[in-house]
């Protein structure tokens, strides 16, 4: 998230999850994919279950973000919208006031007006209470708005890891006359490149600046970053080997 928060692995002791106490898992907030709520339970139950469960439980977050919402707390989940239940859930999660907060495609079935509402209010609990946020997602563009770091995993292997400003800064598109690959500039990483009989272009990694008037260079956003190494990596075992697989 945009935000200023600690990492992850920047806490003192961390500990893999599986081994830390219940106190330490009380600190993990979770948000399924599905946003499951109880559809025969209304949000005011909702609200009691998870005081009910939850020793830090924080209930006047959770009745003041239900008023923020404008939804009714009698209302029962099974009634509200995809929208609404996603919302219902994000309080129930951030009401635990967990320092981690797992996020599994949370907006995958909400329409873009619900997705956009919902990435808002997400970004809202991060700016306000400092939480560390990891969020899983196929829409892209909806992480470039929202996201400060990436990791894109293709067939489980990681194909790209890095602060977004960064990834964003070092990579571009570069076309030129017809030409090799080797032919380029040391330190110029080639990710992906395509030819044709008098042109190439090649998606490029380099942390120096090119200034070749003879080039055409064009920035690249977080989709087709993310897009150029999904391709890259389904190319087959001859692809031309990427930072990542040297580390």
């Amino acid at each position: 998230m945009r935000a200023h928060r600690p990492h992850l692995g920047q806490h003192r002791g961390a500990r893999r999850p599986a081994r830390l106490r219940t106190g330490q898992l009380a600190k993990v907030g979770f948000v399924a994919q599905d946003t499951p709520t109880y559809a025969g339970l209304s949000i005011a139950d909702h609200l009691r279950l998870g005081a009910r469960l939850n020793p830090g439980w924080d209930a006047q977050l959770a009745e003041e973000r239900i008023r923020q919402l404008d939804l009714d707390p009698a209302q029962k989940a099974g009634k509200l919208s995809g929208g609404q239940r996603a919302q219902v859930a994000l309080t129930l999660a951030v009401a635990e006031r967990p320092e981690l907060l797992i996020l599994d495609e949370p907006v995958a079935a909400l329409d873009p007006l619900a997705r956009r509402e919902f990435l808002q209010s997400l970004m809202e609990v991060v700016a306000e209470h400092g939480t560390t946020v990891v969020l899983s997602s196929h829409l892209v563009s909806d992480l470039e708005r929202v996201c400060d770091h990436l990791i894109s995993l293709v067939a489980s292997r990681v194909q790209l890891s890095g602060d977004v400003d960064d990834l964003l800064a070092t990579h571009f598109r570069l076309t030129t006359a017809r030409r090799e690959a080797a032919t380029l500039p040391h330190g110029m990483e080639v990710v992906l490149e395509t030819h044709t009989e008098r042109q190439s272009t090649f998606i490029v990694r380099s942390d120096q600046a090119v200034q070749d008037p003879s080039w055409v260079l064009e920035p690249l956003n977080l989709e087709d970053l993310v897009l150029t190494y999904m391709s890259q990596a389904t190319a087959g075992s001859g692809r031309r080997p990427t930072r990542e697989d040297q580390r």
